[in-house]
């Protein structure tokens, strides 16, 4: 029998029937492929926690999916004592990853579900809540193709491109953001070449990104993260395509950490960079960088988590933080559902959200 490739999965998807949230496991790709069935809000904020279900647009469909589960196994009828515990799963759910946007979007956009419709009995509103739920991901299937049909007019056949963590498949409902232009670009029967960063400390380049690049036939190289100036220089890069976390409403973005780093060397080497951000990642509240709240993670993830054997000295202080700020003056656009953004960033995000209020 013929193997089956890791993008004819879901990445999340809802089983009604079992009231679960299906991922795939991605903690242990790319060893093997786990299918795993989160019944209770604890298994759903640890899945998004842990990164067992990973990338700013799949952890916002997981979470959605999620309070629609919380209130649709809540018994009570009056509204104001579901609406208490719909908020309080709500919340519960939004703690899990403070930097990504789009859970907290999500969310949000569920909770309005059930403030619009709060007139209704209790049982309609969990019927709305499930159809909501399930159109945040099938609008991610639709943003994502966008963002890379409009990545593919800056791209010709033969260019290079390097990108960094993994903004693909893996982390969307369909298609990824950055790695839609290069998907988009294979079907098109470009001959293009991907450079992936491992992207330490999780890894997910080498994981998760040159992965699911080979298993579309798509000619990609890993490299640690530390040659991206030298691939650069060497001249074999176009443009880089990254994802991102949250987009600040001056164009600074957060994604994970190197990013700043790689964004640094790009500019130096003349090499143009774009954001791939569905406009969910775009926080017109927040009004620059040094405003987004930075998670720091466990320091076992640098010193023993990939290592059969500890590979730093006891003892030794960590510093890991799971993002970095990419500031505005490395970035030469941002690639929206709804067109280009370029600089200046302030009024272009907002051209940006008129022509999305506009639709």
């Amino acid at each position: 029998m013929e193997e089956r490739s890791i993008l004819s999965y879901e990445t999340v998807s809802l089983d009604d029937d079992k009231s679960a949230v299906v991922i795939i496991d991605q903690t242990k790709l790319p060893y093997e492929t786990v299918i795993k069935e989160l019944t209770t809000q604890n298994q759903i904020w640890t899945a998004i926690n842990r990164l067992e279900v990973r990338g700013a647009p799949a952890i916002g469909i997981a979470g959605a999916m999620g309070v629609y589960l919380a209130a649709k196994e809540t018994m009570e009828v009056d509204f104001d004592i579901f609406y208490d515990k719909f908020n309080e799963a709500k919340e519960y759910l939004d703690s899990s990853r403070p930097t990504a946007v789009n859970l907290s979007w999500a969310l949000k956009r569920m909770e309005a579900v059930v403030l619009a419709n709060k007139e209704l009995p209790v049982a309609e509103i969990k019927k709305l809540l499930y159809n909501e739920a399930v159109a945040i991901k099938e609008e991610d299937v639709w943003v994502c193709k966008t963002i890379g049909e409009y990545g593919l007019t800056l791209l010709k056949d033969g260019d290079g491109i390097l990108t960094h963590c993994n903004a693909g498949q893996l982390a969307t409902a369909k298609y990824g953001t950055a790695t839609a232009p290069m998907y988009l670009a294979h079907e098109k029967g470009y001959n293009i070449r991907v450079f992936a960063d491992e992207t330490r400390p999780l890894l997910q380049g080498a994981r998760l990104t040159a992965y699911e690049l080979l298993s579309a036939g798509i000619n990609v190289t890993l490299n640690c993260d530390g040659a991206s100036s030298m691939i650069m220089q060497n001249g074999w890069v176009n443009i880089v395509f990254v994802g991102c976390d949250r987009v600040a409403a001056n164009g600074d973005t957060a994604n994970k950490i190197g990013t700043a780093n790689l964004a640094i060397s790009a500019k130096y080497h003349n090499v143009p960079v774009y954001i791939c951000a569905p406009t969910s990642t775009i926080d017109m509240e927040c009004a620059t960088g040094k405003d987004i709240h930075i998670e720091e993670r466990l320091g076992e993830e640098i010193t023993e988590t990939w290592y059969s054997n500890r590979m730093a000295p006891n003892g030794v202080n960590t510093f890991n933080p799971a993002f970095d700020i990419t500031n505005r003056d490395c970035i030469t656009g941002i690639i929206t559902e709804y067109g280009i953004a370029y600089p200046p960033f302030e009024e272009s995000l907002k051209e940006i959200f008129i022509r999305k209020n506009a639709r």
